[in-house]
């Protein structure tokens, strides 16, 4: 039974909105912060998995859609990446997007290294790597087509949304024991913890989020759908120079570095303040990965990857273990060995094996305990949110290019 590409996006739309209804009932996912694509698309296709195991149907959905969300997921994380703003971090800033990438590739040789002591195709190792954890969801997704057609690993899609998947729960569980232990080990100064409420407010900046901007009109979600679709053009341009150069980078990332061209060169040479208006690039960002995420999850064959759960499981315990000690150990001693670094490590644990959210509820938890740390608020999303996107695409592709 196949869904076709229109009945697939308006069902990925009713499974959404059950995903946030789950996530305002059950405490356990808001504790957890489990996206709520998550909830509900592992729902669905868990669904699917019994009607499989009972009577054998296999339900399918056509995900052209889907695809054409990714590059607007990605072309919206470059159009947001003004250059002064990823530059108002500082030193710390780089000295996190160095160490960010050398645990890159720290992750990838211990998924590589667990697979082949499991007898595994290295490769599955690299989706157990920086490819489903730093990456996320939206990475293994994107990533996992070429694992299938160009490597031969046709379950690679459900490989990377299991380890995924289980990054988020364990990434979240991470970060605060990291803090506690850092704090109380070195005896660390920490600012006098306020209420619940004041520290968290302190923690972000004291200013809310929608302070000063453009409020959202049809004219400004008009402009961004504009800027996005320049910025995909101008990426497939890009692609197929590359192509033809001999590189074989993926569309999606080539639709991020158009952005990024754009928006640091557009304003500059044109009466144009920026391109698109933050709030309404933000509105269309979270439709695309909602939905994107949503339709990916919801059309996993989870069987396909049984006979793989064990070995999925020893990589990510083996994961879990580097990346707790390279943040007590390394991330702690280069970001000044002070409170601001025992909290910035606690995001960390967040990125390493989770997303940007995870990160950001790991260090909230630990300033409303401790007090807060402006300064990990300001450089951790810039590193999760932009560099390691950039960079964990080059170190795929150098991967690829040596165990391929």
């Amino acid at each position: 039974m196949q869904f076709e590409s229109f009945a697939t996006f308006n069902i990925a739309i009713v499974v959404l909105a059950i995903g946030r209804w789950l996530n305002r009932k059950v405490g356990f996912l808001r504790d957890f912060n489990i996206p709520e694509p998550v909830t509900s698309g592992l729902l669905v296709c868990l669904l699917l998995a019994l009607i499989h195991a009972i009577n054998g149907t296999e339900i399918g959905f056509n995900l052209q859609t889907r695809d054409f969300l990714l590059l607007y997921f990605f072309a919206a994380i470059g159009l947001n990446a003004d250059i002064k703003t990823l530059l108002s971090g500082g030193w710390p800033l780089l000295i996190l997007v160095g160490t960010t990438v050398g645990y890159m590739l720290l992750q990838n040789l211990t998924g590589i290294g667990m697979a082949a002591l499991l007898g595994l195709n290295p490769l599955v190792g690299l989706l157990g790597g920086s490819v489903s954890l730093l990456g996320g969801h939206g990475t293994a997704i994107a990533w996992a087509p070429r694992f299938a057609e160009s490597h031969g690993i046709s379950n690679a899609l459900e490989i990377g949304i299991a380890c995924a998947t289980f990054g988020l729960v364990l990434a979240s569980l991470m970060g605060g024991p990291i803090a506690r232990i850092l704090i109380r080990r070195h005896r660390l100064k920490t600012p006098q913890a306020a209420s619940s409420s004041s520290a968290s407010s302190a923690a972000v900046g004291g200013a809310t989020p929608d302070a000063g901007l453009e409020p959202v009109t049809y004219f400004t979600l008009l402009g961004t759908l504009f800027w996005l679709n320049v910025s995909l053009g101008l990426g497939e341009v890009l692609h197929e120079v590359l192509k033809a150069a001999g590189s074989n980078l993926p569309l999606f990332v080539c639709c991020l570095f158009a952005a990024i061209f754009l928006t640091n060169t557009v304003p500059r040479l044109l009466p144009i303040r920026c391109l698109a208006a933050p709030r309404s690039l933000a509105i269309v960002s979270d439709i695309a990965l909602g939905i994107f995420l949503t339709m990916s999850l919801m059309s996993l064959q989870l069987w396909t990857i049984a006979s793989l759960a064990g070995p999925i499981l020893a990589i990510l315990a083996a994961q879990f273990v580097v990346s707790f000690l390279f943040a007590l150990f390394v991330v702690f001693k280069v970001m000044g060995r002070d409170y601001e670094a025992a909290v910035i490590c606690a995001g960390f644990g967040g990125i390493s094996l989770g997303a940007t959210p995870t990160a950001m509820a790991n260090m909230s938890a630990v300033s409303q305990t401790y007090g807060p740390a402006r300064r990990a608020f300001i450089i951790v999303p810039l590193v999760s949110g932009f560099f390691v996107d950039i960079s964990n695409a080059v170190v795929i592709q150098r991967f690829l290019n040596w165990f391929g």
